[in-house]
């Protein structure tokens, strides 16, 4: 089998997460600029020849069950794919080399992820009073969008200390693990049982490989687009093949140093980052954040979608994740990062409600079938992520900074 081969060094020496952080917060300032004008153009004259290309026909029909392959489609089941595939290495890489590979450091962003789900999930339903019709749209404001948040923490400067940076990555990590679990288990219809288990043959042969120790990065691309394929007609969401792939993919562990530059992983995300960061997530954002706000008035703001929606992810997100962490200390099981204080930790839980990237996603597997709603997803999405945004922007920098520990 193929051995572990040397490789060139990677152009830095900075570690994945260092690397994450830095792409993460320009790829979220590019991510609101392609959202914003994506808005613009689906509110200009141009709006027609934009909807008509997203839903332009272009490819074969891959799966039956969704019909033939549209620009929207390529997009949001396609290249989110990969998308999915870089959080499932993220994941795998704190979990194991990281930031979550020590159950004392896990604990906290464990429990305020969890919290910052469920809170805004019982928003939504309260506000929705349970209505059958919108049901399906529960998950909507449980998800956190990295890139945002961290977009939005970059134009803060100093002013955020790198602890809580960490903490409102690490929290938007777990959230994703969640938001993948949700994906899996409540948007996933009509399974084709042949086609998950070839998946899963897939899966062994990439497991198969791993324990063989197969450094060389090729055959798992391919499992990945074999699995892609597969779970695409099984009637499991198709970007799940992204994360299954991921943990098929051997990690050199190199605590307390630099990536190993051998490391399949390791090098896999920092090759995959940029694209992602700079060009799928964007896209993506391009695709999906276009609504027209032709019909749109204040009363729209109280239907109770967008309310479910918006309240969820402004409200739910902020008190569960200062709940989970006042209960986590209050009960002794895990304790805030030194130096992290009160009215910091809340300005990041505020900011931890832009739900954007994976809420927008989430909504369209939710209401796939309804156009109308769709754009009320996506309005209480933006009013919600937009709120949310500001305000923890405010605290964060109009708060003054003291370096004594609350």
């Amino acid at each position: 089998m193929t051995k572990r081969k040397a490789s060139a060094p990677f152009r830095t020496v900075r570690s994945a997460l260092r690397t994450f952080l830095h792409q993460e917060a320009a790829g979220g300032i590019v991510l609101m600029a392609t959202a914003a004008l994506a808005l613009i153009v689906a509110n200009s004259p141009l709006a027609e020849s934009y909807f008509a290309l997203l839903h332009h026909a272009t490819g074969p029909t891959l799966a039956p069950a969704i019909g033939p392959m549209t620009v929207h489609l390529w997009i949001n089941d396609g290249l989110m794919a990969v998308f999915f595939l870089l959080v499932g290495l993220e994941i795998k890489r704190e979990l194991i080399d990281g930031q979550l590979a020590s159950p004392a450091r896990r604990r906290l962003p464990i429990i305020a992820a969890a919290a910052g789900m469920a809170v805004p999930a019982l928003v939504y339903l309260a506000i929705t009073g349970g209505a059958a019709d919108l049901r399906p749209g529960w998950a909507i404001p449980a998800a956190t969008d990295i890139a945002f948040a961290i977009g939005v923490l970059a134009l803060l400067g100093s002013r955020v200390p790198p602890a809580l940076k960490l903490f409102l990555t690490t929290v938007a990590i777990v959230d994703d693990c969640g938001a993948v679990a949700i994906i899996a288990l409540a948007y996933s219809h009509g399974i084709d049982w042949i086609a998950l288990g070839g998946a899963v043959g897939v899966l062994l042969v990439m497991f198969t490989l791993k324990q063989r120790r197969v450094w060389a990065l090729w055959p798992y691309l391919i499992g990945f687009a074999a699995l892609w394929w597969l779970i695409l007609l099984s009637g499991v969401h198709a970007t799940i093949a992204g994360v299954l792939a991921a943990t098929m993919i051997p990690i050199t562990r190199s605590p307390g140093a630099p990536d190993d530059v051998h490391s399949p992983l390791h090098r896999l995300e920092h090759a995959l980052s940029p694209w992602v960061a700079f060009g799928i997530v964007p896209l993506f954002a391009l695709a999906n954040a276009g609504v027209s706000l032709g019909g749109v008035s204040l009363a729209t703001l109280g239907d109770p979608l967008v309310l479910g929606i918006a309240g969820g992810l402004f409200l739910g997100k902020q008190a569960g994740i200062m709940g989970g962490v006042a209960l986590a200390e209050r009960l002794g099981i895990a304790q805030r990062p030194k130096g992290m204080r009160w009215i910091q930790l809340y300005g990041v839980a505020l900011i931890a409600g832009i739900g954007f990237t994976m809420s927008l996603f989430i909504g369209g597997l939710g209401f796939p079938d309804s156009p109308h709603l769709q754009d009320e997803v996506k309005i209480g999405v933006l009013a919600g992520s937009i709120v949310s945004a500001i305000a923890g922007f405010l605290i964060l920098r109009y708060w003054p900074v003291r370096r004594t520990h609350a």
